[in-house]
């Protein structure tokens, strides 16, 4: 059958598998230059601007941008594979990629007003977002006014617009709603906060607003964006139709994912010219207390990725079907998104152990991989005692009064 004859579906279906392989392709060509670019990203702590740019060349700012202002607007499982994929080379950048491109998915759900705005003069625009609110919030006529501080915003200093989360209360201090506000990144000036031992180089700054004029066209509705009601209208962009916290928690797990498997190369590449020393053992490899260790953080670092792509593909599954995620299905995705940070840790410490204390030296990759994916790891979103009471309470059958992101 001729490409011009196959039906809509498998001609979509063609596409995207292509574009998956370009961007997959992509990713790993840039893996030696962010490799290059590592320390530098760390010592300065932000993205090197070279590597930002190999980013943005590649189109890799695109993956969740609509299609109609210029983006790929591909699905959840291409987008952790291709961030896992860079953080090989570099957490902090792959951590500043899949952070910056959720913000773009979550403007993909705006409606095209506020997305021409956006978008229309850069399809790789670039999207710094907290979600959590300031309360300093004032109605006016067109919108709202607001002021405050947010903490922290991964990539502010390679950002042009920001999505800041805002609480709004009535006269009773009862919250009316928590609104996501888009604004460019000149309405904002940014406090040079972010010193941390991991992740050190996602310039995770603050962001500070003065009396602050949003639009209300530029405002969204975290609680209704969960429910899967948003502004955009048009029903063949499924990607924006997606379950919000899933998509808010799997923004997370890529980075992890690299992370773990550039532990285990590592560890790996190494083992037959590193000796285990007071033993009898000249190479690491001939060990079997260490070649159980590189089983167990592998067959770690296996179950991750499932748990991670299970989260991906329902995701895709049900946003493809135009149906809303049941409740326990979101609960576990938060749970699942929680053990795979307990899994990669664990995996990571085992290498280390199994490598030994030069894991530690400043030249070895090794000791930043390890405190970048436990930074990473204690998200509060992903936190494991709080994800899984979510999803028990929901395999219970019981009322979740812990939080509305689920």
């Amino acid at each position: 059958m001729g490409a011009s004859l196959r039906p809509p579906s498998q001609r979509a279906s063609d596409q995207a598998r292509l574009l998956r392989e370009q961007l997959v392709a992509a990713a790993k060509s840039l893996q030696p230059l962010l490799a290059e670019h590592a320390a530098e990203t760390e010592r300065e702590r932000r993205v090197a601007d070279a590597g930002i740019e190999a980013l943005r060349d590649a189109g890799l700012f695109r993956m969740l941008t609509p299609k109609r202002c210029g983006g790929y607007e591909i699905g959840a499982r291409t987008w952790l594979d291709v961030v896992a994929l860079i953080a090989e080379s570099c957490g902090s950048t792959a951590w500043v990629l899949s952070l910056l491109t959720n913000a773009a998915w979550f403007a993909g759900m705006l409606d095209d007003h506020a997305r021409k705005e956006i978008f229309d003069d850069d399809p790789d625009t670039r999207i710094a977002g907290v979600f959590a609110p300031s309360e300093d919030m004032r109605r006016e006529d067109g919108g709202v006014r607001v002021s405050g501080k947010w903490f922290w915003a991964s990539g502010s200093l390679h950002a042009s617009w920001a999505m800041l989360g805002v609480l709004e209360r009535d006269v009773q201090a009862r919250v009316v709603d928590h609104w996501l506000g888009f604004v460019p990144m000149r309405e904002l000036s940014i406090e040079n906060t972010w010193y941390a031992s991991g992740m050190k180089g996602t310039g995770s700054n603050c962001l500070v607003a003065e009396d602050l004029f949003i639009p209300a066209h530029r405002l969204m509705s975290l609680r209704q964006a969960i429910a899967g009601t948003i502004p955009n209208t048009h029903p063949d962009e499924t990607l924006y139709r997606s379950a919000c916290v899933p998509m808010m928690v799997l923004a997370l797990l890529g980075p992890q994912l690299g992370l773990a498997r550039a532990a285990l190369q590592h560890t790996i590449a190494v083992a037959g010219r590193r000796n285990i020393p007071y033993t009898i053992y000249q190479r690491e490899a001939d060990s079997p207390a260490f070649q159980m260790q590189i089983a167990e953080a592998a067959l770690q670092i296996d179950s991750a990725h499932l748990h991670a792509h299970r989260i991906a593909d329902d995701i895709d599954a049900h946003a493809e079907r135009g149906q809303r995620m049941d409740l326990t299905t979101r609960a576990r995705a938060r749970a699942s998104a929680g053990y795979v940070g307990k899994l990669v840790t664990q995996a990571i410490n085992t290498l280390i152990s199994a490598y030994g204390a030069g894991a530690f030296a400043d030249a070895n990759p090794l000791q930043r991989i390890w405190r970048d994916a436990n930074t990473a790891a204690r998200h509060a979103l992903v936190l494991p005692p709080v994800c899984e009471e979510i999803y028990g309470k929901a395999l219970l059958g019981l009322d979740n009064n812990i939080t509305p992101l689920i």
